[in-house]
């Protein structure tokens, strides 16, 4: 058994991921020339970790067919059933800039056009790393920065997409939905991890060349409740509702109370 700080031994690629990359290899950038496939791990993000602290290159990418032990913001499950979803994980080695909260938001716009262009349904954003249909979830995101003496060493991407209907757990029931069950007819993988990872690698050059503005704007076009809608959070002794006003720069929810705006950076947020 491989000690826990090394990452488990991948598989061959299965066919029809290896012939969606290669079809898209010019179009993917570094994306997808490092790698790795898992039937089953723990966590997708932990294994391209370990990987990238043991130097592996940007836009190495592991893909899974289940996860034992997926999460999502503020240490929450992710349900990851194999072969009911996409779960995916790549390295990006961004420098000093932006933080892993804005990384966010920029696989959020491109998994979101991916996911519209792929199957045409109105695939939207909610703050800060869902992507919904309606108010379905059928998309999660989770970027997580590794720093040295205050330097951003790599940031690891992960996002789970909801491909086939599953029997959700009853604390999901409700409130997830998937690109098959949307759409009525099967959904090929390949075609959506490609679509992922070309968007994604089209979106991280052009912050790397124009800065982090046109992709919040980007950002607000797609995500209509980060402005009017109504939410609540907990504060110290009780619980604050407000009507949400839009980002910051930073990617921080703003939020209009009756004292003026809040800015949420992390915590729950219920949306009413």
């Amino acid at each position: 058994m491989p000690r826990e700080s090394e990452p488990p031994a991948s598989l061959a690629v299965p066919g029809d991921l290896d012939a969606a990359l290669a079809g898209a290899r010019r179009r993917l950038g570094v994306f997808g020339r490092d790698f790795h496939h898992f039937e089953t791990v723990g966590s997708t993000n932990d294994v391209a970790n370990r990987l990238a602290l043991s130097g592996a290159p940007e836009g190495t990418t592991v893909v899974a067919d289940a996860q034992t032990a997926g999460r999502g913001r503020m240490g929450r499950t992710w349900y990851s059933p194999s072969g009911a979803g996409l779960y995916v994980s790549v390295v990006l080695r961004p420098g000093p800039t932006p933080s892993p909260a804005l990384w966010t938001l920029v696989a959020g716009v491109g998994l979101a056009e991916a996911l519209r262009r792929v199957s045409g349904l109105d695939v939207r954003i909610k703050w800060p790393n869902d992507l919904v249909l309606g108010r379905k979830k059928i998309c999660g995101i989770l970027a997580e920065g590794s720093a040295s003496r205050g330097a951003t060493r790599h940031v690891v991407v992960g996002f789970g997409i909801n491909l086939r209907p599953v029997a959700y757990p009853a604390d999901l029931s409700g409130r997830a939905t998937s690109l098959e069950g949307e759409l009525g007819r099967p959904v090929e993988r390949g075609i959506v991890l490609t679509a992922s990872l070309e968007a994604l690698a089209t979106h991280i050059e052009d912050v790397r060349n124009s800065g982090v503005g046109p992709i919040l704007d980007r950002w607000r076009a797609l995500a209509p409740s980060s402005i009017g809608s109504q939410v609540e959070w907990r504060i110290p002794g009780g619980v604050q509702r407000g009507t949400t006003a839009g980002i910051d720069q930073d990617g921080a929810l703003l939020v209009g109370t009756g004292g003026g705006i809040e800015r949420i950076v992390a915590g729950e947020v219920r949306w009413l």
